[in-house]
């Protein structure tokens, strides 16, 4: 059997290539159309980018065109809350388990009483960001933001046009948050969490932005660029653990069995995998499947895992 790569050579940058030559014709899915910004993003787009825990990198495509994290950022959040209150008290208020309906889903809160199951669906993004030990919305925006910009090395801004476009749609999520609070799961003020958590999914990144941050988590939460800890190592295999289980959707097994993978989806287009001990992955392409996963960004996970023999399942 083929062993992982270690690092950026020659074949890794061919396979990279590959993926990225195979896949762009791809026209398949559309942009996210219930949050305008996003409609009026280019659906041609499309920049893959691997970068190996000795901080060797590569990159092909538009992997530098910036995006917006959308619901990637609950991978950063949870690693805060982790680091605040431990893995035992988020899976004790929030949980760690598939919801069988879709990431926005009423229906599932109702269905458990008011308990969001998993911190990527809406509802336990923003139970999540409850969480934090934080007096005012500032504080709680300060301490998300910090650990983001940890993560990818450097600082990161939010896109104002995404987030005013976001904050004047996101009545449903407004919604789910008071229905937290209801059945006492909600940690702090329902609309200030609503407002921060749509500001967070509005930062803005690119391929090689997000890369850093994934493979910081390969790396056991030491960013291999910066050299600095973001994050003890005993937190990091829960947060793949989620991933694994929550990270695209309704399709997470489908990623799972074709891809083998920790990975996390945004509808902005972006898709990150990651391979513990070894790399990360960061793809970046509009245009969605109905789950409201890139669909060039899974192909070439796809290609890339199996070409390279990065699953964790072989």
């Amino acid at each position: 059997m083929q062993q992982k790569p270690t690092t950026v050579d020659d074949v890794v940058k061919q396979v990279l290539n590959e993926s990225h030559q195979r896949f762009s014709a791809n026209h398949h899915g559309k942009n996210a159309s219930y949050i305008p910004y996003l409609a009026s993003v280019p659906s041609h787009l499309f920049g893959l980018s691997i970068m190996f825990c000795d901080g060797s990198h590569a990159e092909i495509g538009h992997s530098d065109y910036p995006f917006a994290i959308e619901s990637i950022s609950k991978v950063f959040t949870l690693a805060q809350a982790m680091e605040e209150v431990g893995p035992q008290t988020l899976r004790s208020k929030i949980g760690c388990d598939p919801t069988g309906e879709p990431f926005n889903s009423v229906v599932a809160l109702e269905l458990h009483k008011g308990r969001p199951l998993n911190p990527f669906v809406n509802a336990g993004a923003m139970a999540t960001v409850s969480l934090l030990n934080a007096q005012t919305s500032q504080a709680r925006w300060d301490k998300i933001h910090a650990i983001y910009n940890a993560f990818a090395g450097r600082e990161l801004s939010v896109n104002e046009e995404v987030y005013q476009s976001e904050a004047s749609s996101n009545q449903h999520n407004r919604g789910i948050a008071w229905l937290l609070k209801s059945y006492g799961y909600m940690y702090a003020e329902p609309m200030e969490v609503c407002d921060v958590y749509t500001r967070q999914c509005s930062i803005e990144i690119t391929c090689n932005d997000l890369v850093c941050m994934g493979v910081t988590l390969a790396n056991g939460g030491v960013n291999p660029v910066s050299g600095a800890r973001v994050m003890e190592a005993k937190n990091v295999p829960q947060i793949l653990a989620e991933m694994m289980m929550n990270g695209l959707y309704d399709t997470t097994g489908d990623w799972l069995y074709k891809v083998g993978l920790p990975g996390k989806s945004g509808v902005g287009g972006g898709i990150l995998a990651v391979v513990p001990g070894v790399c990360a992955i960061a793809a970046f392409s509009p245009p969605l499947d109905p789950a409201g996963n890139s669909v060039r960004g899974q192909l070439a996970a796809e290609h890339l895992s199996r070409t390279l023999n990065l699953s964790l399942l072989h």
